[in-house]
C-alpha cells in the first residue's frame, strides 16, 4: 500500500531508491558501530544479503506495482516459503519430503492463475506479476544465506550492515538522475509529501525496523517458519487495497486461496528434535564499554 502511494508522484525507481536511503540511515549508526564485528567472507554475504534481501526486491516491487494492484502484489509475496524451500533443497541439501513437493505444486498452480488471469477473467500474461515471482526468489535466497553463513552475527548488524553496503547505489541515483526534490517542490498542495512519507514509513518501518525483528526470527527458527509469516501479507494487502477501491475477482481470491494451501502443505512438518540453540552476537554494552572498572 505505501508503495502504491509512493507511485502516485514518484518513478519506481525513485521509490526504490528512498525506501532503501530510509532504511540504510536509520541504521547507519549502529551499523558503522558495528563494522568491526564482520569478518572475512561474511563481507560478501552480507553485500548478497543486502542485495537479494533489500536492494534487487525494492526495485522489483516498484516497477511490478505500476501494472498491478497492492492486493495482488501481497498475494504472490506468499510464495516466498515456496522458494525458500526450493533454494534450500537446490543449493544447500536440504531434504524434501512427499507433502512438500505436493504443497510446491499446488501453490505455483495458484501463482499462474495470479500471472495469468485477469480481475475481468481474462487470460492474459501480466508480465509485471513476473517481477514480484522474482523478488520472492531473492528472499528465498536471502534467508538461506542468513541461516548458513551469518548464525553469529545479531539481527541488527546483518541488517544494518548489508543496508549500509547497498545504500550507494541510492545515494548515486537519487543524486544524479532523480528528480524527487523537484516534484515535491512542484507538488500541488501537500500530495507530494503525503507521497515521500509513505516511501520513508516503508523505509524505516517496513524495512529497517522490520528486517531486524524477521532476521531474528530466522537466527532463532528455521527458514521454512520464518518464510511462514507471509501467511498473513495477503490478508493485510488484500484487505488494504479493498478498503482501497481495489476490484479482487474471484480468480484471484482462487489463486490466493491456493497459493495459502500449497504453502500450508509444503510447511506442515512431522515433529522434529527442538533446534540447538545458536549462541548470536550479543548488542549489550559490557561493563568495560560502559566506562566501568
Amino acid at each position: 500500500m505505501l508503495i502504491k502511494k509512493g507511485l502516485m508522484v514518484f518513478t519506481p525507481t525513485e521509490v526504490a531508491a528512498i525506501r532503501l536511503a530510509a532504511a540504510a540511515a536509520t541504521l547507519a549508526p549502529f551499523a558503522l558501530m558495528r563494522l568491526y564485528r564482520v569478518k572475512g567472507k561474511q563481507w560478501w554475504v552480507l553485500l548478497s544479503v543486502g542485495m537479494t534481501g533489500s536492494l534487487l526486491p525494492a526495485f522489483l516491487f516498484a516497477f511490478a506495482q505500476t501494472q498491478l494492484d497492492s492486493g495482488i502484489t501481497g498475494a504472490l509475496n506468499a510464495l516466498t516459503p515456496l522458494f525458500t524451500l526450493i533454494v534450500g533443497v537446490v543449493l544447500f541439501a536440504q531434504r524434501i519430503a512427499s507433502r512438500t513437493l505436493i504443497g510446491l505444486v499446488i501453490g505455483f498452480v495458484g501463482s499462474a492463475v495470479l500471472v495469468l488471469v485477469q480481475s475481468s477473467g481474462e487470460l492474459t500474461l501480466n508480465a509485471y506479476a513476473l517481477f514480484i515471482v522474482l523478488a520472492t526468489i531473492c528472499y528465498g535466497l536471502n534467508l538461506n544465506f542468513i541461516k548458513q553463513y551469518l548464525p553469529n552475527l545479531s539481527p541488527v548488524t546483518i541488517t544494518g550492515v548489508s543496508l549500509l553496503m547497498v545504500l550507494p547505489v541510492a545515494i548515486l541515483y537519487l543524486a544524479g538522475p532523480g528528480e524527487v526534490g523537484a516534484k515535491l517542490a512542484a507538488s500541488e498542495g501537500m500530495q507530494g509529501w503525503w507521497a515521500f512519507a509513505a516511501v520513508i514509513a516503508l523505509g524505516v518501518v517496513g524495512t529497517a525496523l522490520a528486517l531486524i525483528l524477521f532476521n531474528h526470527l530466522v537466527q532463532i527458527t528455521t527458514t521454512t517458519f520464518a518464510s511462514s509469516v507471509t501467511y498473513l501479507i495477503p490478508v493485510v494487502a488484500v484487505g488494504l487495497g479493498m478498503i482501497d477501491g481495489e476490484v479482487i475477482s474471484l480468480f484471484q481470491v482462487g489463486g490466493m486461496v491456493l497459493i495459502l494451501i500449497g504453502v500450508w502443505i509444503a510447511n506442515r512438518q512431522r515433529t522434529a528434535p527442538p533446534v540447538e540453540p545458536v549462541e548470536v552476537e550479543s548488542d549489550s554494552i559490557t561493563p568495560l564499554e560502559a566506562g566501568k572498572p
